[in-house]
């Protein structure tokens, strides 16, 4: 999602109360992003990289929690394939480590993506609006998260 909102529609130059409000969500404890999401988004060389480096909204972004491997492999084996190859497992890159943190919580998590459903595709080229359901994570996308947040970006003006 905050790769999306930041290319697309909430460039953290054009629209910083976005990110103000989103920093301010999370340090709520309302949105948070795994570890090795994290590491995704901080690796580029731009605004995007560089505002969850920043150590207050590191605090209110970061998911601070080990990661369980066992539920990892678990969002593997039933949501994409028991037998994917390396190259496999390379291509689905960090998402069954979103999933299975969602998983933690026995329903009290959901996964926010960008991702549209392509139902017919199988083993790694499955997207993560249908691994979700298989592995019993609820799955939205950017804008159901706003609506259900009440996102707005006047959120300073008393609204």
């Amino acid at each position: 999602m905050l790769i999306a909102a930041h290319s697309s529609y909430y460039d953290i130059d054009r629209v910083p109360e976005f990110w103000e409000r989103l920093a301010h969500v999370r340090s709520e404890e309302h949105a948070k992003v795994p570890i090795e999401l994290y590491e995704e988004i901080t690796d580029g060389n731009d605004a995007l990289a560089d505002w969850p480096r920043d150590s207050d909204n590191r605090s209110a972004l970061l998911l601070e929690e080990a990661v369980d491997s066992g539920l990892v492999s678990r969002v593997v084996d039933q949501g994409y394939a028991p037998d994917l190859t390396d190259d496999e497992l390379e291509k689905i890159g960090r998402d069954p480590f979103l999933i299975a943190d969602a998983l933690v919580a026995g329903g009290q998590r959901c996964v926010v993506t960008t991702e549209v459903s392509k139902p017919r595709r199988t083993r790694a080229n499955r997207h993560i609006p249908d691994v979700c359901p298989a592995m019993g994570v609820q799955c939205i996308d950017s804008f159901q998260l706003l609506r259900a947040l009440d996102f707005r970006t006047s959120w300073r003006a008393g609204s």
